[in-house]
């Protein structure tokens, strides 16, 4: 099993990720800020990947510290979980809709980070959630997982619509990215050997 748990305690928040990418999508989100949830919600069930995610943070400023720190945790946990990627198919996309709203994702597990983030909401909040904090997260996430993401919404005039194909498409292309490849079990998906 890909399992791993990290925590990660600073002065601003204090986050414990827990994954295991050969789950079924199951979930214990506390991390203080809703809509978060909804969206790592998202991710857990379309990217079939079990997540139990903690967090207690400096809410009283803002969620900025507690969401750019979960996706760090949670990026960190993916990586430690991943492995040498030996037998993985490694790319992976996803096209998902949802209503007007259009978003395409596509993930590579390179050992890279970089990151092409092309969403222009239509919104700057959902409720009471800052939609910068969406590219935050996912800077987060990539740095510190070692991977490269390409997210293009390519429709909307809902932010909550627009936000939600993101998270859900995320999760799709993670779930095709981490799949294992029963042609190259024994062969790590580089020309170079490692990733």
């Amino acid at each position: 099993m890909r399992q791993a748990q990290i925590n990660r305690n600073t002065l601003e928040t204090q986050i414990n990720v827990k994954v295991n990418l050969d789950g079924t999508g199951n979930v214990a989100l506390d991390t203080g800020v809703p809509f978060l949830d909804h969206m790592l919600d998202q991710v857990a069930r379309h990217g079939m990947i079990d997540m139990e995610i903690t967090a207690t943070g400096d809410l009283h400023i803002d969620a900025h510290h507690t969401v750019e720190d979960i996706g760090i945790t949670f990026g960190q946990a993916f990586k430690q979980a991943i492995g040498d990627k030996k037998g993985l198919r490694r790319y992976g996309h996803a096209y998902v809709p949802l209503d007007e709203a259009l978003t395409r994702v596509v993930v590579d597990l390179s050992g890279r980070p970089g990151m092409a983030f092309n969403v222009e909401f239509v919104r700057a909040r959902i409720g009471e959630f800052d939609v910068d904090l969406i590219k935050e997260f996912f800077q987060g996430f990539i740095n510190h997982a070692m991977v490269t993401v390409h997210i293009d919404n390519l429709s909307g005039c809902n932010a909550h619509h627009q936000a939600e194909t993101v998270f859900k498409a995320f999760g799709r292309a993670l779930r095709m990215a981490i799949e294992t490849d029963p042609r190259a079990m024994d062969t790590i998906p580089s020309t170079k050997g490692s990733l």
